[in-house]
């Protein structure tokens, strides 16, 4: 009689640690990538000339850090616009462009689209995996204090952008 009382109650834990790992696991799914609110996360890579840049190096200006790729449809259609407005931004704003497929011929790509603004080689695949990045074109506005204040599923337009980093402070 004990052993089917112990049987039970042990049966009744793993049966609730179940559901609860069940419930986080929706709950992160129902949520993807970094919040809206939060700090962003620092963090360094090389842009194609093999300089290191980091997040932080550009505190006390408004960021537009856009995560694509050379094979990506929606990106390649959003580059355009991401330049015409790269050439008209004010002085406290920059772009960040991290590509996410550097095995490819990026620095050829950017040359072809004309890309000016900087962009960087998430080689070791980090900062997509720390941004929680699912889909691409994925695009987060950074206010001047390192703060998260939009995130963009999808190709933006110019118009996009501009109403994004002039809403940040």
């Amino acid at each position: 009689m004990i052993k089917k009382v112990l049987s039970a109650i042990v049966l009744l834990l793993l049966l609730s640690v179940a559901i609860v790992q069940a419930m986080d696991n929706k709950q992160e799914k129902a949520s993807p990538g970094i919040e809206e609110g939060n700090s962003a996360p620092d963090f360094e890579l090389k842009t194609l000339e093999g300089k290191s840049v980091k997040l932080s190096d550009y505190r006390g200006k408004k960021v537009m850090l856009n995560f694509w790729a050379t094979w990506c449809p929606p990106c390649k259609k959003e580059i355009p616009e991401m330049e015409e407005y790269s050439k008209q931004m004010a002085d406290d704003q920059v772009i960040l462009a991290v590509n996410m497929d550097p095995a490819a011929d990026v620095k050829g790509f950017a040359a072809k689209m004309g890309m000016t603004f900087p962009i960087l080689l998430d080689s070791e695949n980090e900062v997509n995996t720390t941004y929680k990045v699912i889909s691409i074109p994925t695009t987060y506005f950074i206010d001047s204090n390192g703060v998260i204040k939009k995130k963009i599923l999808g190709a933006m337009t110019k118009k996009d952008m501009t109403e994004q980093m002039n809403a940040l402070k």
